[in-house]
């Protein structure tokens, strides 16, 4: 029987004698390496927390004590030692399997629910002053990348632990890597602390000695003071960390469990706030996963011996759409030096590695720090340049004030790539793109395109950065649907929609890629209604609308429909059934787009769309049943 299948839950773990824990961290190796190559996952971050992940199981008690995961897509290791060691692990990230990040509602040892990086310090923080205020006894672990320390809100966490709880413990994993490399001061000066020779020379000496001494973790207290001197005689300085009043510890070898487990009990005893500086190798067990961290970060189905794609890309198939973007920029980037691109630790994501290797003089990544990309994207613009700013739809969220007051206040030329606009299935609530259209088309001055195929997105791309002011392109994940993109783009007409197909009684308004669903559509009402002629329009802009085209199509159709890949609740269709309102047309409208609920994770977007109403059978079911209620 495998060692990993006696444990139910944290309790086992601490049972285990310590020379088994070995082989239990390889199995664990194993069961992620299989369902990543089944299901597809973040392999590479979970590899690399194994051994940590059992050694805070075995020096804490959860769900008393409290862990939090930055973004928490390193949970895999987590969730198998709480007692999701079953079926549902088999299937993560799929339909009716574990979610791919930590929920409070999946178990009672996900203390606090994540997907996005740099919220566990501020969670770890809250918790702890909610302790000391209620007296508890209970600790706090805050589990962090070194990635998470170019994200604002991870340092405003760091600046309030002194003032805010009495106790705290913050393991930093240090593994040098987001997605792509670290980049910024916050990484050079970690290297400058774990490649100083005298350092570590001291450092490792201290450890090899008290690992000899009988009763040697008593000497840890003593230890650890002169390893702090010496830190402080070799950098001329204490660490940025104590000078937030948080104790440095480390740096500390990731995957040295007795060294860890060691090390985790120091920080237990300690009074006052601590940082434990662990090294950990990313992807480590899986060697196509050392080979490229970048793409076994979070990969597709794959062949463990090759790491190639259990379902490789078909000739013929069309382009992804952040590769049309990408492609797209970079053309014009090269014509206009005032273009530049700008990501948040996403250059692969969003396609700007092609601006990154043909034009790296017209590029910038900013780490994970949404807010400053938009400010410092509002402060080129000020200067005369075109900034185009590739975030995904999800993430955008995080920098709203600093879109309404830094960029569309003072109407600046920033332009804004919306990747995983609509669903990303596999990953769920977290990742999906269903709120931007809301949250941007209340915003003055605002300009929000989808197009309906690639040809339009390279159009949209060179229209956005032609407006005069802020402008936003939202496009989905996957593949595109096969256009043909022209020499050259065209510069599009601001709020002016596209006609795909006359009609009469019924127009079908649909927006992005629901525009070939709404063809289709078009087909079936006429097919079930002798007679009935079905228009289809592009409405190309969620914002401004094309309202005269509206209008008049409106005044003669028995019904409007609209269709988008967003939240009905304030999306498009809700700027649709404004603008008749304010236009006094009395037309009946029905709204087709996700429900007012957070959408969980599932195999595909397909299935999550039969399973929310929006199959072409449900679909047409809603539009022909209100339909028929008017006639």
């Amino acid at each position: 029987m495998a060692i990993l299948d006696t444990i139910k839950g944290p309790a086992d773990v601490k049972r285990l004698p310590a020379e088994q824990l070995p082989a239990l961290a390889e199995e664990i190796r194993e069961r992620i390496i299989r369902a990543c190559a089944d299901n597809g996952g973040h392999i590479g971050p979970n590899l690399g927390v194994v051994e940590l992940t059992l050694a805070l199981h075995r020096v804490f008690t959860t769900p008393e004590d409290s862990f939090t995961f930055d973004v928490a897509h390193q949970g895999y290791v987590h969730k198998l030692l709480t007692g999701r060691n079953g079926p549902e692990f088999d299937k993560i990230r799929l339909t009716g399997g574990l979610n791919g990040f930590l929920k409070r509602d999946e178990s009672e040892h996900d203390a606090f629910g994540a997907g996005h990086a740099g919220t566990a310090l501020s969670a770890a923080v809250g918790m702890a002053a909610a302790r000391d205020l209620r007296g508890g006894k209970e600790h706090v672990v805050a589990l962090i990348g070194d990635a998470a320390l170019t994200c604002g809100v991870t340092m405003e966490a760091l600046n309030n632990i002194a003032t805010s709880c009495k106790r705290l413990i913050i393991i930093l994993n240090d593994n040098e890597r987001s997605i792509d490399k670290n980049v910024g001061a916050i990484p050079d000066y970690l290297s400058q602390l774990i490649t100083n020779p005298m350092y570590n020379r001291a450092n490792h000496d201290l450890e090899q000695f008290l690992k000899g001494v009988p009763g040697g973790e008593h000497l840890i207290r003593i230890g650890s003071r002169i390893k702090q001197e010496t830190k402080d005689f070799v950098t001329g300085q204490a660490s940025l960390f104590e000078k937030f009043g948080v104790r440095y510890i480390g740096p500390v070898d990731g995957h040295n469990l007795e060294l860890l487990t060691r090390y985790l009990e120091f920080c237990k005893n300690q009074e006052g706030p601590v940082l434990l500086h662990v090294r950990t190798i990313k992807g480590k067990g899986c060697e196509v996963a050392l080979k490229n961290p970048e793409k076994f970060h979070g990969c597709s189905p794959f062949v463990i011996e090759t790491g190639e794609a259990k379902s490789p890309v078909k000739p013929g198939t069309p382009p992804n759409w952040q590769d049309v973007f990408g492609k797209s920029l970079e053309k014009y980037a090269r014509k206009d030096p005032r273009i530049v691109g700008i990501t948040g630790a996403m250059p692969s994501g969003t396609s700007l590695s092609v601006m990154r290797d043909k034009l790296p003089g017209q590029y910038f990544d900013v780490g994970i720090a949404e807010e400053h990309a938009v400010i410092f994207a509002a402060g080129m613009a000020t200067k005369g340049l075109k900034p185009v700013v590739a975030i995904y739809s999800t993430f955008l969220q995080r920098a709203f004030d600093m879109i309404m007051h830094d960029v569309c206040l003072q109407n600046l030329d920033v332009t804004f790539c919306m990747d995983r606009a609509g669903l990303s299935p596999n990953d769920g609530a977290t990742h999906h793109g269903l709120f931007d259209i809301a949250y941007l088309r209340c915003l003055p001055r605002t300009v929000v395109m989808q197009p309906k195929d690639e040809d339009e997105l390279a159009d949209m791309v060179h229209t956005a950065v032609q407006h005069n002011g802020p402008a936003f392109v939202r496009y989905p994940r996957g593949a595109a649907v096969g256009a043909t993109i022209k020499a050259e783009p065209a510069l599009l007409e601001i709020g002016k929609a596209e006609v795909l197909k006359p009609g009469a009684e019924v127009q079908l308004w649909a927006l992005g890629t629901w525009c070939e669903d709404a063809r289709k559509l078009a087909a079936e009402l006429e097919a079930a209604h002798p007679g009935l002629k079905v228009g289809v329009v592009n409405a190309r802009f969620a914002k401004p609308l094309d309202t005269a085209l509206l209008a008049a199509q409106a005044k003669s159709a028995k019904l409007i429909v609209t269709l988008e890949d967003h939240t009905v609740v304030g999306g498009f269709g809700s700027a649709v059934v404004e603008a008749l309102a304010d236009a006094g047309v009395t037309t009946p409208v029905v709204r087709i787009g996700w429900p007012d609920k957070f959408i969980h994770h599932g195999n595909s977007v397909a299935g999550l769309r039969a399973e929310n109403g929006l199959s072409p059978e449900q679909v047409f079911t809603k539009v022909d049943t209100r339909l028929k209620s008017l006639v």
